[in-house]
């Protein structure tokens, strides 16, 4: 770093200089002449240093994404940003793993492993005190006393520990994640009052035996006589998935919106990441789930609302305007599961989607017509079946149900979804016409629950 020791003016000088409207020039302790080419000089590190970030992500993209991550384990918005990343780039973030996170996140072959730094509530003092606990010993963790054990409860307290089962980290010794809920109640005090009678010279059997006596089966059972709660089931999957969300900022399981992917193909939706490649106006359906709601009142006094939209590809925001508001507004709630028709709108090189209509996933239905072979290559029926449609479309702008044909048996289905301009507006009516007519036709939910 050169340092300027004094200033003085030497008049007009031939020097290099870089689109300055006045010299900006310095005389050095060796009588030279430096001229300010900052502007050079800057934008040709920044320049390196692009070179050099996206020859890693090229050539190291595992490493290079789990740097990334670590950078930003404080931020749980970036950190969902950039797992989304390493999601397209066909990296998947594994959950953490109370046997093998480490404070920052850590490539694992293909993957990268969930860093402990950015679960939520967990502080440095609880992390170290894990990581010490586990490389005190050699064998991993093998049960929630286990664990409780060798860990110094002051520092990884009830909360921190409720934490790590909610958000997965004990899923690899046992995966009911309510179980181990309702087992802290009881193994906290157990393990305390062990400790307790340790610390006082009051032993159990074995203890007195000496540890020459006891083998390694003893060992490896000695938590056995752990207090365990009755049994309980699982959390559902949206609620599990939902407490996840709570103790990380963001699912790292998988999404909730995952198991209708196959299914929500009939209405063709759009990736919420794929909207700013969509043409302006362009109508759009989506399965999304709201995460955020804002309500205003406009000047005219009406109500509408900003919605904040995900699904497994990203976020988008959207808008409501009153008279879709009044509408629809029963069926707008934070974590609700929704399918959305609307607009794709682009302001001020922002691109958000205005929503004219809305259904819940579980209502959400198709029409499902079974035709043989010959049916579907039959020309006088297939004119017939689609006049009969038309006739019980109803309000072209207003349908939402799609009309799927299921042609063959067996193994060698296949399923047609009709065009858009077939799809109808009250599935029971277009199901008793297409039966009146000989076909076999009924509606089925998009979402199996």
């Amino acid at each position: 770093m050169v340092k300027i020791i004094s200033r003085q003016s030497i008049g007009k000088q031939s020097v290099y200089d870089i689109g300055l409207e006045k010299d900006h020039n310095f005389i050095l302790n060796n009588g030279l002449i430096a001229s300010n080419c900052f502007n050079k000089s800057h934008s040709t590190a920044y320049a390196y240093v692009t070179y050099q970030t996206a020859y890693l992500k090229a050539n190291y993209p595992v490493e290079y994404m789990t740097a990334l991550l670590t950078a930003s384990s404080d931020d749980k918005d970036k950190v969902e940003k950039y797992r989304e990343n390493c999601q397209k780039m066909g990296i998947t973030v594994e959950p953490p793993d109370i046997n093998r996170s480490q404070k920052h996140f850590t490539p694992i072959k293909e993957n990268i492993l969930f860093g402990l730094s950015a679960v939520r509530n967990l502080g440095e003092g609880a992390i170290d005190a894990i990581l010490k606990a586990r490389e005190s010993t050699e064998k991993p963790f093998e049960s929630l006393a286990d664990f409780c054990a060798k860990v110094d409860l002051r520092v990884v307290n009830r909360k921190a520990l409720e934490t790590l089962i909610l958000c997965g980290a004990f899923d690899q010794i046992n995966s009911n994640r309510n179980q181990l809920i309702h087992d802290v109640e009881l193994i906290i005090p157990w393990v305390q009052k062990r400790a307790k009678e340790k610390a006082t010279g009051q032993m159990n059997l074995l203890d007195l035996l000496g540890s020459n006596l006891i083998n390694e089966s003893s060992q490896e059972n000695e938590f056995e006589q752990a207090p365990s709660a009755p049994t309980v089931a699982d959390f559902s999957l949206q609620e599990k998935l939902r407490l996840e969300k709570d103790r990380l900022g963001f699912y790292i399981s998988e999404h909730p919106l995952k198991t209708m992917q196959n299914s929500a193909t009939f209405l063709s939706p759009i990736n919420l990441s794929n909207l700013t490649e969509a043409k302006t106006r362009k109508k759009v359906s989506a399965i999304v789930l709201i995460t955020a709601i804002k309500r205003i009142t406009t000047k005219q006094g009406k109500p509408m609302a900003f919605l904040t939209l995900e699904d497994a590809s990203g976020q988008s925001e959207a808008v409501v305007f009153s008279d879709t508001y009044e509408r629809i507004q029963d069926l707008l709630a934070e974590d609700r599961q929704l399918i959305v028709w609307g607009k794709v709108d682009r302001r001020e090189d922002k691109v958000q989607l205005i929503i004219e209509d809305v259904e819940l996933t579980e209502k959400a239905k198709l029409v499902m017509v079974q035709l043989t072979i010959h049916d579907a290559t039959n020309t006088s029926i297939q004119t017939h079946l689609k006049s009969i449609i038309q006739e019980n479309i109803g309000d072209k702008n207003k349908g939402k149900v799609p009309v799927v044909a299921i042609i063959g048996n067996g193994n060698d289905r296949q399923f047609v979804r009709f065009g858009e301009n077939y799809w109808v507006q009250n599935e029971s009516t277009v199901v008793q016409s297409l039966t009146n007519a000989g076909f076999a036709a009924y509606t089925e939910p998009l979402v199996k629950i």
